[in-house]
């Protein structure tokens, strides 16, 4: 049984917890699962590293990140191994989420050297003639983190390189479905240099890691998940600072001056990848009436082609969900719409926990598969009369995350940049594109704050002012 890690110390827990081969169905593994008390123990040790973590410099940071990188490194196809496994991702996803856990990394590690701050011009009055103002960032304390089971290694890597910059010891709580990733960053970061108790990986339920959210002594907590589950735990942080990465319900804008094959390639990568269990995998296609057909007409080819099956194999693009009761509820959210009137122009029956790329038009609003986050392997085809119809419907949604515009219309896009209600617009290409250095987040549903490593560490630190009075001039 892999020991979970406790205040930067491996542990044994009480329970077992067993984790799926998600494409077989098979427990491979075993994960020791924290108890409550445990949890509070990481949080009081964590507290009281605050200091040691505060004191370390920014290359001494930068320092202990690159070594962590390096461990990582030396672990590569382990960990790619690990991903298929336990998340069912298919290989090249496994690889590529792996390469840019490191990223993430080496651009927390630059970020760590930048010292946040500066002098505040306070010459707007006479009245403050003789007064010098500067400001800093200090870190808030302990931050609790969450993270979910779609990027199990990549988005832990963007908490807690980001916590290590601004100087934050944290206790993470893994998602229960995908332990084994973390706590092999755990096993790395163990022997990194960190100051005792500075760090915690606890694999653990739901309810017994309630004190994350809800410790005074935790300054910070960043949730990856659910919007249902975000939106409780902010109610329940109390006073603590709050980032939420929440759902999405991603839309990909097509008009009339697009290239209609890339535009359809994109969508057919943007939609599927990794089984579509991504906050910004292509929900809707919003196509202009002009060319709705002849785009339709090339999107079907392009999904038809699109793989499914072994998360092993090199070709495939689908591989399982993350439990078969997932692909369940998505093979029903199809049925559903198709009996209500849409018409399934691609896809097939869902074999196991794999539910094959399916392609929907004529959805009716108000069905789940196109209105509420299907996370799964599902786009709908919207036919819209023209650009302007096709921001409103955009806008359609309670989420707000990010949003793909397909034209070659520089106007359309500032128009769409000014009017979709979502933390950003990518032109020219799907919503699920993400570099790992930009600020991410969204709107409305979508969540509260911003990650990518510059932003985290600001949200991670506070801003304090220095002002002296020269009396000689004051």
């Amino acid at each position: 049984m892999r020991p979970l890690f406790l205040a930067s110390v491996a542990r044994s827990g009480s329970d077992p917890l067993p984790v799926e081969d998600k494409f077989t169905g098979e427990v491979f593994h075993e994960v020791s699962l924290a108890s409550p008390e445990m949890v509070r123990e990481a949080i009081g040790l964590a507290s009281a590293s605050r200091g040691a973590m505060r004191a370390l410099a920014g290359h001494q940071r930068a320092a202990i990140l690159e070594r962590l990188g390096e461990g990582i490194r030396a672990r590569h196809s382990e960990l790619v191994s690990t991903l298929v496994r336990e998340a069912g991702k298919p290989v090249r996803f496994a690889t590529g989420e792996v390469d840019r856990a490191l990223e993430t990394i080496r651009i927390s590690a630059r970020v760590a050297m930048e010292a946040p701050g500066g002098l505040l011009p306070l010459s707007s009055s006479p009245a403050n003639e003789g007064y010098r103002g500067s400001h800093m960032r200090v870190p808030v304390g302990v931050c609790g983190f969450i993270t979910p089971f779609n990027f199990p290694l990549n988005l832990v890597a963007h908490k807690v390189a980001p916590a290590i910059a601004a100087g934050c010891p944290f206790v993470l709580k893994p998602a229960s479905s995908t332990p084994i990733s973390a706590l092999i960053l755990g096993e790395v970061l163990a022997g990194c240099g960190l100051p005792e108790g500075a760090f915690s990986v606890l694999p653990a339920r739901g309810a017994d890691a309630e004190a994350i959210a809800t410790d005074d002594r935790v300054a910070k907590l960043s949730f990856t998940g659910s919007d249902e589950v975000g939106w409780m735990l902010r109610r329940r942080a109390g006073k603590k600072r709050v980032t939420l990465e929440l759902g999405g319900n991603a839309a990909a804008i097509v008009d009339e001056t697009a290239d209609l094959l890339d535009a359809a390639r994109r969508v057919a990568f943007g939609g599927y990848y990794q089984a579509g269990q991504s906050c910004i995998s292509v929900q809707r296609v919003i196509v202009v009436e002009e060319v709705y057909e002849a785009f339709k007409e090339r999107l079907v080819a392009e999904v038809e082609a699109v793989a499914h099956g072994d998360p092993s194999l090199e070709s495939v693009t689908v591989g399982p969900l993350i439990s078969e009761a997932d692909a369940v509820r998505v093979d029903s959210w199809v049925a559903a719409a198709c009996s209500s009137g849409a018409t399934r122009l691609v896809g097939g029956s869902r074999e196991g926990a794999v539910v094959p790329p399916t392609l929907l038009e004529g959805v009716p609003a108000g069905e789940a598969v196109l209105d509420e986050e299907v996370f799964g392997p599902v786009v709908c085809l919207v036919r819209v009369r023209d650009f302007d119809a096709a921001l409103v419907e955009a806008n359609r949604t309670r989420f707000g995350l990010q949003a793909g515009v397909f034209t070659r219309d520089i106007h359309r896009a500032h128009r769409a940049w000014d009017e979709l209600e979502v933390g950003a617009v990518i032109v020219g290409d799907v919503p699920s594109w993400r570099a790992d250095v930009m600020p991410y987040g969204g709107v409305k549903d979508s969540g509260l704050g911003r990650e990518g490593p510059a932003n985290a560490v600001e949200e991670m630190t506070e801003l304090r002012l220095m002002v002296i009075r020269d009396p000689d001039r004051s």
